[in-house]
Parts: C-alpha cells; sequence; structure tokens
C-alpha cells in the first residue's frame, strides 16, 4: 500500500470498525401457519390436492425430515415465485462441461436467446460465445444481452460494438459512466447473475462466468497448473427444462424493463412448456430494490429447518450475524454442517475476512474444509439431502445486500443425491480445519483478518 494513503486507511478502518451494529436483512422467520403450498405445472396451477401427492411423494423417498412441512410454506410467503413441478434438470460441473452444453444450446436456438452476465470477456471463450451469438442473430434469432457495467470494465468497448453493429440487442447494467446512465446513477448495485434462456424452454444459470479462467477441469488429471502457472476454477451451474423456466424469463425481462433497455422484438418468449421431467423445481432472484435478499432468506430458513445434514459450498464467505447464528444453532440441535470454502482466491479481502470465523464456527461444533488445487467459485447447498440450491448468491454481504443474484431450488432426492455425490467428491479433494491447527495460525495471518474485517460490508 503507497505509504501516503496509509493514514487514510487507517482513519476508515477504524470509522468502520467502530460500527455497533449491521443492518437485519431478512424478515422474521418464525414458522407461521399458512395455506398449503401449491404446486404449478405446465397447465397451470394444480390443485391443493395434486401438489400434497406430489410433497408427500417426495418427502417419503428423502430422510426422515420435516423440512418439506416445515420450511416450504415459508419460503413461499417469502418468494412469491412458484414451486413448479414438471422440470427436467441437468448438473453441470465446471467450465468445459457448461460451455459445450451452452454452446449446443445456442446453437439450436430458433426465435430468441437472452443472456445475463456479470462478466463477458474478450478472450478465447468470449470469443467464442461472441461469434456464435452474432452467428444466430445473422440467422434471424434474436439476441438480447444484459452485461453488467463493472463486470466487463476490463472488455473493450470495440468487442460489444462488433455484437450491437450484428443486430443484438445490449443493455450494461447501471453503466459506471454517470453520463450515460438511463436511472437514479447506483454504482454499488452490480448485476452478478449468470443466466442463458434459449427459445424461452431452455434456461442455464450457476456460477459460471463467460472467460476462459472456467477453459480447463478442477479434477483428475485435468486438474493440472495451465502453462500461464494458474489453476483451474472450480464451480457449478443448471440446464434447466420444463415450467420454471418460464419463471426465469420473467427475471431476465425484469431485469431489462428495469434497466430502461430499448424497447425488445417482438419474439416467443413465453412459449408454451410442456412437462420435461420430475423435478419440482423455484425460481428465485433477488435485488437490493427488495428489502432484503429473498435467496438468503429462504436459505435461513431452510437451515433453520434442518434436521440431519447442511453441505454449504461457496466460494465467498462472509456470514453476517444471522447466518452465524442459523449455522450454529443448527449444530447445536444435532446437525451435521459441513462447510467447503476456498482455500485460495481472486479477492484477497473477501478470503481473511471469511476467515476471521473459522474459530468461532469451529467451536460451535461446524465443520470446515478448505478447497485444494482450484479456485472454487461454487455457490451451492444441501439440506437433509432432499433441499439443493445452485446459483450466483454468494454468502457474503454483498450478494445480500448490493447484488441482483439468481438460484434456483431443486427439491427431492432425485436431485439431492446428485449434489450430495458432488459435494462428496469435493471434500476428498479439501482439507480439513481443525480448531487446535486453526488457533495455532501465525500473526501475520490475524492482522490480514482483522484488516479485511473492518470491510466486509463492501466487499
Amino acid at each position: 500500500m503507497p505509504k501516503s494513503i496509509a493514514p487514510l486507511m487507517a482513519v476508515l478502518i477504524l470509522t468502520l470498525a467502530g460500527c455497533t451494529s449491521l443492518p437485519t436483512i431478512v424478515p422474521d422467520l418464525a414458522p407461521h401457519r399458512g395455506p398449503a403450498v401449491q404446486l404449478q405445472g405446465a397447465s397451470g396451477p394444480l390443485s391443493a390436492e395434486q401438489s400434497k401427492a406430489i410433497l408427500d411423494r417426495l418427502a417419503s423417498r428423502g430422510q426422515n425430515t420435516d423440512i418439506f412441512a416445515r420450511h416450504l410454506a415459508l419460503e413461499e410467503a417469502i418468494v412469491g415465485s412458484p414451486l413448479t413441478t414438471g422440470n427436467h434438470v441437468v448438473l453441470l460441473q465446471d467450465g468445459p462441461a457448461t460451455y459445450e452444453a451452452m454452446l449446443a444450446a445456442i446453437l439450436g436456438a430458433r426465435d430468441h436467446i437472452n443472456m445475463e452476465t456479470y462478466i463477458f470477456e474478450d478472450d478465447e471463450v468470449g470469443q467464442r460465445f461472441a461469434q456464435a451469438l452474432i452467428d444466430k442473430q445473422q440467422q434471424g434469432v434474436q439476441v438480447n444481452l444484459i452485461r453488467d457495467s463493472v463486470g466487463t470494465i476490463g472488455t473493450p468497448t470495440a468487442f460489444f460494438q462488433r455484437l450491437s453493429d450484428s443486430g443484438i440487442r445490449i443493455l450494461e447494467f447501471n453503466p459506471i459512466n454517470p453520463l450515460v446512465r438511463r436511472k437514479e446513477w447506483e454504482l454499488n448495485q452490480r448485476d452478478h447473475r449468470k443466466l442463458l434462456i434459449v427459445d424461452g424452454r431452455t434456461a442455464f444459470l450457476g456460477g459460471i462466468n463467460i472467460s476462459s479462467v472456467y477453459s480447463g477441469s478442477s479434477t483428475g488429471k485435468r486438474s493440472r497448473p495451465r502453462p500461464d502457472g494458474s489453476v483451474a476454477w472450480r464451480d457449478t451451474d443448471l440446464q434447466l427444462q420444463g415450467p420454471v423456466v418460464a419463471e426465469f424469463q420473467k427475471l431476465f425481462l425484469a431485469t431489462w424493463e428495469t434497466q430502461k433497455g430499448e424497447p425488445l422484438a417482438a419474439k416467443d418468449y413465453f412459449p408454451r412448456l410442456e412437462n420435461a421431467g420430475r423435478l419440482v423445481v423455484r425460481a428465485i432472484g433477488s435485488s437490493p430494490d427488495e428489502p432484503y435478499s429473498l435467496i438468503y432468506a429462504t436459505l435461513l430458513s431452510a437451515i433453520g429447518s434442518a434436521e440431519i445434514s447442511v453441505q454449504l459450498t461457496n466460494a465467498y464467505f462472509v456470514p453476517d450475524p444471522q447466518l452465524l447464528a442459523a449455522l450454529e444453532a443448527a449444530a447445536g440441535r444435532g446437525v451435521d454442517v459441513k462447510l467447503i470454502l476456498p482455500s485460495q482466491t481472486d479477492s484477497w479481502l473477501v478470503f481473511h475476512a471469511g476467515r476471521r470465523y473459522y474459530g468461532q464456527l469451529l467451536r460451535a461444533g461446524i465443520k470446515i474444509y478448505e478447497r485444494r488445487g482450484a479456485i472454487l467459485h461454487s455457490k451451492t447447498a444441501l439440506v437433509d439431502g432432499v433441499w439443493a440450491t445452485v446459483g450466483s448468491t454468494n454468502l457474503d454481504w454483498r450478494s445480500f445486500l448490493h447484488n441482483y443474484e439468481l438460484n434456483a431450488v431443486v427439491l427431492g432426492t432425485e436431485f439431492g443425491s446428485q449434489v450430495q455425490a458432488m459435494f462428496k467428491k469435493d471434500l476428498a479433494e479439501s482439507d480439513a480445519i481443525t480448531l487446535e491447527q486453526w488457533e495455532r495460525r501465525p500473526l501475520h495471518l490475524r492482522l490480514q483478518e482483522l484488516f479485511a474485517r473492518a470491510w466486509e460490508y463492501w466487499l
């Protein structure tokens, strides 16, 4: 750090560290009596009897847990979006598998492509996607792209100009330049969502941006460092088909409208969707325009309803008091709580701010593991083996308060077992952190944690 700014940094640190409290960001999560959960299918809402039969089937095939009865009604009240049945979900691990599936879907597009991303780099992967999108636009398929202004700050203007010149509609989310803003200038609010929708029938979402850092596998023989010395990124995405795709389409179009994008070309954005599988899925989008993060609230509720296990894998872990309390309470009532977190990261401050809580969590009986050999960027959760979520949301203050985020919640052991197997594989490539080991960490790590802690609200 330059000596000239060190005194100013010290004043800022002391000011931030002196904050007596952080805002409460979720509603009352105490159980309330309410109407039975009603599912929605390809033809609209199911009857109460049909919905109950599906939820009973899911519960009967799972572990001995009451999470469905205790949590789903509250989740529905919090989120507002419907639980949809008749969906097919594919779990995609790492960039190569995800990009292959995304590019195949783009190649098959016939009507429109809606894409929303935080990072879109001008590199080998970015060029492949750019050319694929341009090719479809020239074939008469309308491509609409939302790209975050901060996330794409390093991408040359000419890269996006080429896309725009081909007819692709591009919306810059909350432009950094206040002179080109379309609404109130909100520099700190960012679009962290990663979403691709093809023809209103297939959706992709998760943590994977459009960047060559994801071009390698994070496991097995292909996980060796690349020629430039960098390591692969470990991330997770979903490919979805079925009625839930319409819910993700609504979220994309709402963002376009909120950001005052130019009118979209008339396309079949909401085609009639048929049942594509048997999975029950809920789409959840969060934004700082809401009084609290919907994704965060429903995750806290799920942890509060857990009876057997909570398994979290997350790239940026800087828990607020409510998440800490929920995890400690779960461990206190005998729930097996495991966290897989990074051992190396692209965000120094977030990494050390989160590590400051290790001692508190370990003393509460929570098990912590750090993923080795890769940059962990995945954001997944599995509760009691039957409630799973995958998306863009990190467990830090930026995701909770400042970002637009997007997750899918998938119910049942059919998908839960896949997430469980993925968690087990990551666990095998992680190192356990013990309390004894942690309390012997050197002074320089403690000082880094103290410094980072002062900035956690803004990270």
